[in-house]
């Protein structure tokens, strides 16, 4: 069996790798496109002020991303119960409060539980607060040697120390570098943290996670309009906020929901669904993220489809090397987060995750942003590397390839800082 997984893990090592390879890395050979008007709907009627667009733009928009893009959420699950299993007020140097809450969900003879790692500065009473998963448990993104490991599911990773899908303590600390913690706690914020394999496994399986919680009576997987992975991830967050919501070193009204690579798609659907979170972070989310999908630049609506069947609902797939039938485009996602904060920013050597498709959707939001008297991106020529434009639209490209770092995070607390006064 340990063979085969082996063979399996490699079989689809050198099929992305060869993907990658043969990708459009070409602006000549971007094909022609309409950007679809944001401001009309699928009529074609102009949508003028905020009223009509909380009225009609945004909700027929809601409801195509919902049914064709990452699915809907079959029925309602509320938190059975949380219990803080670990505590402290002298972490990340003395300088901030550490807690460790599971939060247990059941339904008939089902439970699932995932568990948030908070650190809250311990000069702020209720603390603004940044939320996103992490890809590899909770332990790596911090020497702290209190930080549980989960025993949930992982991706192998030998250089991680992780072997037959177990994480191990040669893994702690292996993501210190994808988060800033302490020049968050210095900034005044907080930062909750989930391993996202806790809500649903990333494995093209729906037997496991939260999917089954919803399943009818011999049910497998998800209908062709139900959610995949991407959506499930995105319930999982919102189940957080409703933790956050309860919690008073936290202050509700303040909390970023943020995410890296496919992570970072699931923080724009999140975004888009509840808007409980105060404002958006989308770091390197490329296609069925922030990119446009009609550019087929880098990755394509097909190559996801075909890598990661499991992200997406499967009317997705309808659009797979069909970009130019869908009626909508990832500026329209960002949009649905209006008027609230949204940022997304891109790696100049990440372009498999299309920076410039990533930017133009910012561009092509604004519009929207600018019916609630909000300052958005106002040119669509990119800013210079390093450059960040840091209106309530906000964006940057940075040296570098697809990853989080300081420079990520720097511009984050400073934009975050300015929006949440």
């Amino acid at each position: 069996m340990k063979i085969f997984t082996i063979l399996f893990v490699f079989i689809f090592s050198i099929q992305f790798a060869f993907a990658q390879f043969d990708a459009n890395y070409d602006e000549s050979k971007v094909p022609k496109f309409d950007v679809p008007d944001v401001l009309k709907t699928f009529k074609g009627k102009k949508v003028s002020n905020s009223k009509q667009w909380e009225k009609k733009g945004r909700p027929e928009l809601l409801q195509f991303f919902t049914q064709n893009v990452y699915g809907e959420v079959p029925g309602e699950l509320k938190i059975s119960s949380f219990e803080v299993v670990e505590e402290s007020n002298n972490a990340v140097n003395g300088k901030a409060k550490r807690k460790q809450i599971d939060i247990t969900f059941q339904k008939d003879d089902l439970t699932l539980d995932f568990t948030i790692l908070m650190y809250l500065p311990k000069n702020v009473d209720k603390a603004p607060l940044f939320v996103g998963y992490n890809f590899f448990g909770n332990h790596t993104i911090t020497e702290d040697v209190n930080v549980i490991i989960s025993d949930s599911w992982a991706r192998d990773n030998a250089s991680f120390g992780i072997i037959n899908n177990q994480l191990t303590e040669q893994s702690r600390g292996v993501r210190t570098n994808r988060w800033a913690i302490e020049k968050i706690i210095d900034a005044g914020f907080g930062l909750a943290t989930i391993y996202y394999c806790e809500v649903d496994p990333d494995t093209d399986d729906f037997s496991n996670g939260i999917h089954p919680f919803f399943y009818e009576e011999n049910q497998q997987q998800p209908a062709s309009q139900e959610w995949g992975s991407i959506a499930a991830w995105t319930w999982g967050l919102s189940r957080s906020m409703d933790y956050f919501e309860q919690d008073s070193n936290v202050d509700e009204s303040k909390v970023i929901v943020f995410g890296h690579s496919r992570l970072g798609k699931t923080s724009l659907w999140a975004g888009a669904t509840d808007k409980r979170f105060a404002a958006v972070i989308s770091n390197n989310s490329g296609c069925g993220g922030a990119a446009l999908s009609k550019r087929r630049f880098g990755e394509t609506v097909w190559r996801i489809n075909n890598n990661f069947p499991h992200w997406f609902c499967k009317n997705f797939k309808m659009y797979s090397k069909n970009e130019g039938a869908l009626p909508v485009d990832q500026h329209q996602l960002i949009s649905l987060i209006a008027p609230r904060p949204v940022y997304v920013a891109s790696a100049v050597e990440d372009r498999w995750s299309d920076p410039r498709g990533e930017f133009l959707s910012a561009f092509y939001a604004s519009p929207v942003y600018k019916l609630y008297g909000k300052d958005g991106i106002q040119s669509n020529e990119m800013p210079e590397l390093d450059q960040p434009i840091q209106n309530t639209v906000a964006y940057h490209i940075r040296e570098g390839k697809h990853d989080v770092t300081d420079y990520d995070w720097e511009q984050y607390l400073k934009w975050a800082k300015e929006q949440l006064k």
